[in-house]
């Protein structure tokens, strides 16, 4: 199973991401939509992905890192300003985005549902 880790916001997103990444082993980032006081995102895709992809965590390596970002509230994720699309590391057109970090490799909207896809992008 992997190292779970969960964020809110980009500055904690870069700052966890990059210590990740020094340990050695692969890590995979989401990008979801923040979750509400009641513990459920904004955003459909997002709600229908989570069980699917933390179904297939327990396929991973013990030292993988899963990391876990929420990208705020959905008027901040529309802005299409948002910092999570324009830099240059994320460059994300849409949540949920699954992400194998340092790769090219990654899943969008509802591929991140799919079970098939997310246990290959595990695999390799």
């Amino acid at each position: 199973m992997a190292n779970v880790v969960k964020v809110e916001g980009f500055e904690a997103f870069q700052s966890r991401v990059a210590e990740l990444t020094k340990t050695g082993g692969d890590v995979f980032v989401m990008f979801s939509g923040s979750k509400d006081s009641n513990g459920v995102s904004w955003c459909p895709d997002c709600v229908d992905a989570e069980p699917v992809v933390n179904g297939c965590l327990s396929t991973l390596a013990s030292d993988t890192h899963y990391l876990y970002v929420g990208v705020g509230g959905r008027d901040f994720w529309k802005d299409q300003n948002c910092v999570f699309r324009t830099a240059k590391e994320t460059q994300l057109k849409t949540v949920p985005t699954l992400i194998k970090w340092g790769t090219k490799q990654r899943l969008e909207e509802g591929q991140c549902a799919d079970k098939n896809m997310v246990s290959m992008m595990f695999e390799e």
